[in-house]
């Protein structure tokens, strides 16, 4: 039970000349039908409670499922619901649910659901409330219908996918002589990648720097939202001396970005000293160690 300022989203009831309905022959009072999340509902308010269900004091109010037989056989609908009466005073709504906001299931056994001692007649009637003004009252209800789409995520972190380094054997490297060179495919998880090297720098280090790059394959076709999970160590290989150029990298890609690693991979001036080994025969060879790549699958979609 909560207050609010917002009414209800989907059926309001008012009721004018509430004493003279609650002396009527009739213990309660039908809503017409209304519909909401493909089926059709109404409301019950019994002026001088449900006495049938231990509402004798009470105003109770009820949500009932209607039109039930044109509902499949082994019909059950699950609902999250609340129900509603205007404070007219504060201008605020009561609003009371079900304890800790409970799913309740319409079936065939039990088309009805609500409160049999929605509120005592002496607050309700109390005027400084604000329930009942003028010999009238506002009161409604939110359905909220819990339907199952059938669709999930689910989230792996994969630990070394390729057991093995992916090796890359750039040949002729004095010889290039474009800005950026790729090596083939390789799948890792649910993806394709790519290592991408820059001879003579990229952006900032141009024409200072070795920069190396893992690229995943395809990523402006990834879902909105979706990203990539990977961590990897990227090396240069030293050929002489077994002493590698190694950097670590961790990176979420996304859509807008599919290329991550290093502007500064290495300096050109250390890259073609032929005492490092980094160039040997006129060939650098680039490695990448997968250590961690994310796999999602989405079912249902």
């Amino acid at each position: 039970m909560y207050k609010r300022a917002l009414p209800p989203a989907h059926y309001s009831l008012k009721i004018q000349s509430f004493s003279l309905l609650s002396k009527s022959n009739v213990d309660k009072y039908d809503s017409g039908v209304f519909e909401v999340g493909g089926y059709k509902w109404s409301l019950s308010l019994y002026p001088n409670g449900d006495k049938d269900n231990n509402g004798s004091g009470f105003v109770s109010f009820y949500l009932s499922i209607e039109e039930t037989d044109k509902l499949p056989h082994g019909w059950e609908v699950d609902v999250n619901y609340k129900l509603f009466v205007y404070d007219k005073i504060r201008d605020v709504y009561l609003t009371i649910q079900d304890a800790d906001g409970a799913v309740r299931s319409f079936h065939d056994l039990k088309t009805q659901w609500g409160f049999a001692q929605f509120l005592s007649l002496e607050t309700f009637k109390e005027a400084s409330n604000g329930y009942l003004v003028g010999d009238s009252c506002i009161s409604g209800a939110e359905v909220f219908v819990i339907k199952s789409t059938g669709k999930w995520e689910s989230l792996s972190m994969i630990k070394d996918p390729l057991n093995l380094p992916f090796t890359w054997n750039i040949k002729n490297f004095s010889k290039l002589d474009k800005s950026v060179y790729y090596s083939d495919a390789f799948p890792i998880g649910e993806s394709s990648w790519k290592l991408q090297v820059y001879p003579n720098g990229f952006g900032p280090k141009k024409g200072k720097s070795l920069s190396v790059y893992l690229l995943l394959v395809g990523n402006k076709d990834l879902p909105p939202k979706r990203r990539v999970y990977r961590e990897c160590n990227l090396r240069v290989l030293d050929q002489l001396n077994d002493n590698h150029m190694e950097k670590k990298s961790s990176h979420w890609v996304q859509k807008s970005d599919g290329s991550t690693g290093f502007h500064d991979f290495m300096s050109l001036e250390d890259l073609h000293k032929p005492s490092k080994g980094f160039i040997y025969n006129d060939v650098l060879i680039v490695e990448v160690q997968i250590l961690v790549v994310s796999v999602a699958k989405v079912v249902g979609v």
